[in-house]
């Protein structure tokens, strides 16, 4: 048997599965923005990253059904309508492209990282170098445009230090430290995530058609304010710049571009992710009050998820992704 007709593993299925849902949640996102992006530098990118999907969603479709799996419904047309109001500005369009790129590559190093067979190592690379090439371009217009949000900068020591006393842990007690340049990436980074979902949530309340959903909607951005504020002043204690909000990027529309189903999944896949950059950041933070924000931030976005979770089964938009057979039943059929 050759390494390309080897059977797709469950960890190899669930990862096509999944990244067929989320890449058509983004695919609908994108064109909707394509469809409103005046300036024509941006635009262009957006254009590539529609063809970009449009290769990739045909060789994720191939693999799921050469192993006999149905393909999942997913997102599409359904899920757009069009002629709407413009909802963001292109400022806003660009950042969330950079965003969601980010999320891209760290999801397709995962789905290389849990692949066996040659075949779909291969996908994986070229989906890494598509979404490498994406992320230059998305960071290198934002930075002409002067709408990139740096990091805080430090100055440099004359050589390397070691650390000397307990205190370096201590946040709350003591004499304390100020931040390590390894916490930083998490905090700003999770800033940004926090910024971006607080956004898009402040966009989906105002053009939701369900009552219930824009409730969620609303209390995910009281949600998202904590974990901002929280994060903020970590940084601002220590003088500090945090990253600006894009709250004024939305506009005052009331027209939905989307599907209630498909805003809800988006921000559910939102915090779904950020609980695994919450528990990067607390796995390298190294200060006590550090922790405690990340652990209090973490149960905060559980209560988002479970809120999330029972609108989505209630209204029966939560694809079921492929399961391990039930022995016991399929032993009680025979």
């Amino acid at each position: 048997m050759t390494k390309d007709k080897l059977k797709l593993t469950s960890s190899e299925i669930g990862s096509l599965w999944g990244e067929y849902i989320n890449g058509t949640m983004s695919d609908v996102i994108i064109r909707y923005m394509v469809s409103i992006i005046e300036d024509d530098s941006i635009k262009a990118i957006f254009e590539d990253a529609l063809k970009t999907f449009g290769k990739q969603k045909k060789q994720i479709v191939h693999f799921i059904e050469e192993a006999g799996f149905p393909v999942p419904i997913g997102f599409s047309e359904s899920d757009l309508n069009k002629g709407t109001p413009r909802l963001f500005t292109d400022v806003f369009c660009l950042n969330y492209l950079y965003i969601m790129t980010l999320h891209g590559l760290i999801g397709h190093t995962t789905s290389l990282g849990i692949s066996v067979r040659e075949d779909l190592r291969h996908f994986y690379d070229s989906c890494q170098n598509d979404g490498k090439n994406m992320y230059h371009q998305t960071v290198q217009l934002l930075l002409e445009k002067g709408e990139f949000q740096r990091d805080p900068y430090l100055y440099p020591k004359e050589s390397p230090e070691f650390i000397t006393t307990k205190d370096f842990t201590d946040g709350f007690f003591g004499k304390g430290r100020h931040l390590a340049a390894t916490e930083i990436i998490s905090i700003s980074l999770s800033i940004k995530k926090s910024i971006m979902a607080k956004t898009l949530c402040i966009a989906f309340s105002q053009v939701a058609q369900s009552k219930e959903v824009r409730k969620f909607f609303s209390y995910s951005v009281d949600i998202a304010n904590g974990h901002i504020k929280g994060f903020s002043k970590i940084l601002q204690t220590d003088n500090l710049p945090s990253p600006g909000s894009w709250e004024s990027e939305v506009t005052t529309s009331t027209e939905s571009p989307f599907s209630d189903k498909l805003m809800m999944y988006h921000i559910g896949f939102l915090s779904q992710v950020a609980q695994a950059y919450y528990g990067t950041g607390l796995a390298s933070a190294m200060r006590t009050d550090l922790v405690a924000t990340y652990e209090t931030t973490i149960l905060r976005n559980l209560k988002v998820t479970k809120k999330w979770f029972n609108i989505m089964v209630q209204n029966k938009w939560l694809e079921q992704p492929p399961l391990a057979p039930n022995r016991k039943e399929i032993a009680k059929e025979k």
